[in-house]
């Protein structure tokens, strides 16, 4: 296999299978945080009743946007331009019409599976130094079910970008990979958090050793992952892991790893970041259109570090249309 790909026709689409989730993204200090006991960064599954109670707890007002990691990463990827589709279940409620009405807006095909279960949610609290520590409530994102993926969704599809929270049902996981593989496109898997990681090690080197393509990690994610500190050998570790691999160290930038070779990948922009939310699937945006459209690696890790810093700008995971035109600027 080499990188970047270009694709070809019939090969036009870039999808994405996760969970449908409406974040809620809250605004809130280090004392209301460490109230709920969470570790800071983390990813928690709870109920919908746990989340509700810290909403109402808090003085602040949550913003409400379509969420869902591998939901954020598709959205980037549509407002680029590519034909891009999102795979998933909602509810068949007010938050399942609002995450479809997302997908549209930002030139997303819908592949959504309906449930009388309640749309899944996630509670973001975004504390001064930008840390974001979530409360995921699945709802009815957790119930699709794995005779529901088939490889007729993904045959016109160059690439696939699953979730690493898909990891918390083996079956499904399994079934997407095995359609996605058997529609003969390549996968790429985001870690999403290191408790996920912790949860799933040995399913995760189970995978990629089969179906994964490209694995993206942060600095905590290939840690856990590969049980090393040191980011350089880290990176090696990870590469040994998939064909492609990429490191993201924050506000420091990323490294990835390819055919032997290791590329720096800077960040731009020099603002401070209000809310890392989305910073990493914004980052995976730029990053996997850059490679399915023919750009560079380099060049492609410098399109994800534009989408990455300009969703760092605003709350929650949704650039706005000046921060696209600013990101249409360097394409």
């Amino acid at each position: 296999m080499s990188f970047p790909i270009t694709m070809k026709a019939p090969r036009t689409t870039i999808a994405a299978v996760g969970s449908a989730l409406v974040d809620m993204c809250l605004l809130e200090d280090d004392a209301f945080l460490a109230s709920t006991g969470a570790a800071k960064g983390g990813m928690s599954l709870t109920d919908a009743a746990v989340i509700k109670s810290y909403l109402d707890t808090s003085s602040k007002k949550a913003a409400i946007v379509p969420g869902g990691s591998a939901c954020n990463t598709i959205l980037g990827i549509g407002k680029l331009g590519a034909d891009a589709q999102f795979v998933g279940k909602c509810g068949n409620d007010a938050l399942g019409e609002l995450f479809e009405t997302g997908l549209k807006t930002h030139n997303v095909k819908p592949i959504l599976f309906r449930s009388d279960t309640p749309t899944g949610h996630v509670l973001s609290v975004i504390t001064p130094d930008a840390q974001r520590t979530m409360f995921s409530y699945l709802g009815a994102s957790a119930e699709t079910n794995p005779d529901e993926i088939t490889s007729k969704l993904f045959e016109n599809t160059a690439l696939v970008h699953l979730e690493g929270y898909l990891l918390f049902n083996e079956k499904l996981m399994m079934s997407v990979l095995k359609a996605v593989k058997g529609a003969g496109a390549l996968v790429s898997l985001d870690l999403a958090s290191f408790t996920v990681v912790e949860a799933a090690k040995k399913l995760i080197e189970d995978i990629c050793k089969e179906y994964v393509d490209i694995v993206i990690a942060n600095e905590d994610e290939a840690r856990v992952f590969t049980g090393i500190s040191d980011e350089d050998k880290a990176l090696e570790a990870l590469a040994k892991k998939a064909p492609l691999a990429v490191l993201k160290v924050g506000k420091r930038g990323s490294y990835v790893a390819h055919d032997g070779k290791k590329y720096v990948v800077k960040p731009v922009g020099t603002e401070k970041p209000v809310d890392t939310t989305g910073a990493g699937d914004l980052w995976a945006a730029g990053f996997l259109y850059g490679l399915t459209h023919g750009m560079s690696v380099e060049k492609s890790g410098m399109l994800g570090s534009a989408c990455g810093y300009e969703v760092c700008q605003v709350v929650g995971a949704s650039i706005p249309e000046a921060g696209w035109e600013r990101i249409k600027k360097f394409l």
